[in-house]
């Protein structure tokens, strides 16, 4: 062999090795197809999105998931859940949120774009999995009614320290939050008597999302309209899961040089760790369409004061973190 050939064949060599480093860490968006509103949750050592089809509402009647090992390497889980298996459901399957209790998986979504004095908003569906497949839990919509001028859609749940369950939800400009029952099959009243509290905050649309950090709580939401550029997210820190939630700034905004109309997030923490990853949906340069919206993850970082560092959203994603 040549000493030229000896040389090519090293260069080879260590671009296949850069290339395997490479390949361990992930890009965004991390998985193929128009998904958007994704929420992000840890079962056991698996990580899972769940998100909206993106597509004209007539076609959203319908929800994948995705699982990983690792955050960079997705298996897509087809249609976990449909109209046929939700009778009251036509369009506009929207923005589920899944939680575990009691070995079994509930997820919650908006349907129908509803309206007043139509039927839909906020369901409940069940499984044995957490690829599904659900099934309708309750035969109807856990909230159907339009109160304190909240759309009931985008409904975030919310399991306090104390084993309290919320659920955060509203679009239209206005967020409420009511307490689950213990089988998720109605709603309970507060102290007062009252069922839905509005807890919204300045500049919020729609997607809230609620986290607990050092006995804090972090509400979050997105801003502007979702299907234009200037979508973001935003939050407030209170030491109260009802507020009040002072807006103290974004979390996520577009770049320019990356993406638009970067929003409706999520927030996975890794467990037992001061670790945290920021999924969202974000649409890619180029593209006005407002369907044509992607998934992606990036890392977030607490400032020392318990503030959110502004995420940089990146074309590059997060490296592999696997949980086991």
């Amino acid at each position: 062999m040549t000493r030229h050939a000896v040389m090519k064949k090293h260069v080879v060599t260590a671009i296949l090795f850069l290339t395997s480093l490479i390949s361990a860490d992930g890009k965004n968006p991390v998985f193929e197809g128009w998904y958007a509103d994704p929420e992000g949750v840890v079962f056991d050592d698996t990580y899972w999105i769940y998100p909206t089809w993106s597509d004209r509402f007539e076609k959203q009647t319908f929800m994948d998931c995705f699982s990983s090992p690792d955050l960079v390497n997705w298996t897509r889980h087809e249609s976990i859940i449909d109209t046929t298996a939700v009778k009251w459901a036509r369009k506009c399957m929207w923005a589920p949120a899944v939680v575990e209790k009691d070995k079994k998986y509930y997820l919650f979504f908006s349907a129908n774009d509803v309206h007043e004095g139509e039927t839909g908003g906020i369901g409940v569906a069940v499984s044995d999995s957490p690829a599904g497949p659900f099934r309708d839990h309750i035969g109807k919509p856990l909230i159907n009614e339009i109160v304190n001028g909240a759309q009931p859609i985008d409904q975030y749940v919310f399991r306090d320290s104390d084993g309290s369950w919320y659920m955060y939800y509203g679009g239209w400009g206005h967020c409420n939050v009511v307490r689950l029952n213990d089988d998720f099959t109605a709603l309970e009243p507060w102290e007062d008597g009252r069922i839905y509290r509005e807890v919204t905050p300045e500049g919020y649309t729609e997607g809230p999302f609620m986290l607990k950090r050092d006995g804090r709580y972090y509400f979050m939401w997105s801003e502007g309209d979702w299907g234009s550029p200037d979508y973001n997210v935003a939050y407030a820190i209170s030491d109260s899961p009802t507020g009040p939630f002072r807006r103290l700034g974004l979390i996520i905004k577009a770049d320019p040089s990356v993406a638009s109309a970067a929003g409706h997030h999520s927030v996975i923490q890794i467990p037992g760790e001061d670790e945290y990853y920021i999924i969202y949906h974000r649409r890619p340069l180029g593209h006005t369409h407002s369907d044509h919206r992607h998934t992606c993850i990036d890392r977030m970082i607490f400032n020392a004061d318990g503030t959110i560092a502004p995420v940089k959203i990146t074309h590059e994603g997060v490296t592999s973190r696997p949980l086991r």
